[in-house]
């Protein structure tokens, strides 16, 4: 029964961050534009937040960093591609670039510095329930956070006038150009908002899933988020139980080299890469209503002078 439930924490801890980067991708998406920089937004992220609260000693302060690096990474980004319509995945790739090497610059003085983790929730009675104590009611703020935030894009997509044109801005950015909907101003929010969820996932690693900072510690989880919004087919549904299944194979493993089994961990970690490409066979093969990406997706959109 520990085992199970130290599996299943596991699992959480290591499938928030890939969850909320994945959110804000899909918003972003959503909208037409492709952000390739991802890995790039969390790592700057992850220096900042962990700058930040260790300066601070708050866990807050240090995830508002983690928030604003974020965004200051994705306005960069948002002015080369939609404003001056640099190619999104020449620039993408460079902002992941800028952010490896920023973040290594920012966090130079931060390496083997440690500092309290996130506090997790404990609600007497709850708490202490086998097995499903600890996991729902058990937890840190990152992680009813990032359930809170796919719910609440989930119900901002489907349930929401503004959700819809953001829909239709990706879709078709010359019809809702033409409707008057400011398709550069919207893509340009979505961006933000991409990139705020990449500096908050980015700045949980530090400041909840290990206690300190070291360069490189995103470890490949922007690129994963990538893949995670084409495995679930830019709906948020599926984007929930992808992060889970892409963290569970993460966590599987570290378990199945403790377990002796004979499979290499090489092969583990390329499993949710596999994934993605089968379902992108699927869904080409599929090719149904409302499963395909954006219409838009990736392209620039000039408006009449």
């Amino acid at each position: 029964m520990e085992l199970v439930e130290a599996i299943i924490l596991s699992v959480l801890a290591a499938s928030t961050p890939l969850l909320i980067a994945a959110t804000g991708e899909l918003v972003t998406e959503r909208s037409g534009v492709l952000n390739l920089g991802v890995e790039g937004m969390m790592i700057v992220g992850a220096a900042c937040g962990f700058g930040g609260a260790w300066l601070t000693g708050s866990i807050f302060v240090g995830a508002l960093f983690g928030i604003i690096a974020g965004m200051l990474m994705s306005l960069i980004f948002a002015l080369m591609a939609l404003g001056l319509a640099v190619n999104q995945v020449a620039t993408g790739l460079a902002l992941t670039i800028l952010g490896v090497g920023l973040s290594g610059l920012i966090g130079a003085g931060f390496v083997g510095e440690r500092l309290t983790p996130a506090a997790h929730l404990y609600i007497p009675g709850l708490t202490d329930v086998p097995l499903i104590g600890r996991v729902l009611f058990g937890e840190d703020a990152f992680v009813y956070f990032s359930i809170a935030l796919i719910i609440g894009v989930w119900w901002f997509l489907y349930r929401t006038r503004a959700g819809l044109i953001l829909r239709a801005c990706g879709d078709n950015h010359v019809s809702a150009h033409a409707l008057g909907y400011p398709v550069l101003r919207i893509r340009t929010f979505a961006v933000m908002f991409g990139g705020a969820c990449a500096g908050l996932a980015g700045a949980y690693l530090p400041l909840a899933y290990t206690p300190f900072f070291i360069p490189g510690m995103t470890a490949g989880r922007g690129w994963i988020a990538l893949a995670l919004v084409v495995f679930a087919s830019w709906r948020p549904g599926r984007l929930v139980v992808g992060a889970y299944l892409f963290g569970a194979v993460t966590i599987l493993q570290l378990h199945a080299q403790g377990w002796g089994v004979g499979i290499p961990s090489q092969f583990m970690s390329a499993l949710p890469y596999l994934a993605t490409v089968i379902v992108l066979v699927l869904l080409s093969r599929a090719r149904t209503g409302g499963s395909t990406a954006p219409a838009a997706l990736g392209t620039v959109f000039v408006p009449d002078r």
